[in-house]
């Protein structure tokens, strides 16, 4: 299998994380390596890294979200655009990827699969977040 830039595997954290969402919400038990692995078929652990630290760190970043979400809060929107911003908060705060790339490519994913106004919210909370840190 060829090599997924990060940009590709991302969007399969994204896949990853919604679906943890709707187990969590639905109370429907699960196995979070076997779900990296229906997703994945090879070993990577910059998707484990992150789908990890997100669901170690949940807590944590819903309430940074819910902070800077203006009047709204994070259970409120779609489980595409929570996966996505959990990643991208997690990604500011926790890990060494460089602010700017955290925050683009949560942007780019948003473009791809939220309407205008969350991509426009994730933009927002994500740049709060930055500046607050």
């Amino acid at each position: 299998m060829e090599q997924l830039n990060r940009s590709e595997l991302r969007k399969i954290i994204m896949t990853i994380l919604y679906q943890v969402n709707v187990y969590d919400k639905n109370k429907i038990g699960y196995n979070i390596d076997e779900i990296i692995g229906s997703v994945l078929e090879i070993d990577n652990e910059f998707v484990k890294e992150i789908v990890y630290g997100v669901i170690t760190y949940k807590k944590d970043i819903d309430q940074i979200a819910n902070k800077y979400l203006n009047n709204w809060t994070l259970d409120r929107l779609g489980n595409t655009d929570q996966a996505i911003l959990r990643m991208g908060i997690y990604e500011l705060i926790y890990t060494e990827t460089p602010e700017v790339v955290a925050i683009n490519e949560a942007i780019e994913l948003a473009k791809m699969y939220s309407d205008d106004d969350v991509r426009k919210m994730i933009n927002g909370v994500l740049d709060k977040v930055y500046h607050a840190k």
